[in-house]
């Protein structure tokens, strides 16, 4: 998984090097599907079960004002338990609606709320709430990628919190 990452964050930083100028940054602007890798590392209470979280997800952006787009998130994490602790791994599928503002050219800010549906035997669904910040760098025509960090609580009779990253490539429509 870390071989993964660091081999999409080279390929990442290869593409933004290569970039043209537009006229138009596709970061800000259209509807946009992306598709991203996650990490999440795990805190608190949370942090002392789980030691990391890893999965994927699809967000869908479409600008409803100047710099400000509306999101659909949704994807699938999986938990991993601290070496030897009798908990099994820890699946949940979160979905969420939310909106970036993009501060600077490629820069934003942002928050989501939804729900995280666990996979698992008697599991529950929680209640999500996440700010987040990242940079969109255009690579093509209708080309980004995102890199974002996100603070993600879940609230169900206790919250679990993480620290969450997303390296995505985002496709215009």
């Amino acid at each position: 998984m870390k071989k993964l990452f660091l081999a999409a964050a080279i390929a990442g930083f290869f593409g933004i090097s290569n970039v043209n100028a537009q006229t138009s940054d596709p970061a800000m602007g259209g509807s946009k599907i992306g598709i991203g890798a996650e990490f999440a590392f795990p805190t608190g209470n949370f942090g002392e079960i789980y030691k990391m979280g890893y999965g994927g997800s699809l967000q869908y952006q479409m600008p409803i004002a100047n710099k400000l787009n509306f999101l659909a998130t949704a994807g699938y994490l999986n938990f991993t338990p601290e070496d030897g602790l009798p908990f099994e791994d820890y699946g949940v599928i979160p979905v969420k609606l939310g909106a970036r503002y993009f501060l600077a050219e490629n820069f934003y800010a942002g928050g989501e709320l939804g729900a995280a549906f666990g996979t698992g035997d008697n599991s529950e669904t929680a209640f999500i709430y996440t700010p987040h910040i990242g940079v969109e760098f255009p690579v093509a025509d209708k080309g980004t990628v995102d890199l974002g960090a996100r603070y993600e609580a879940w609230s169900n009779n206790g919250t679990s919190r993480f620290i969450g990253l997303r390296l995505a490539y985002n496709f215009g429509l």
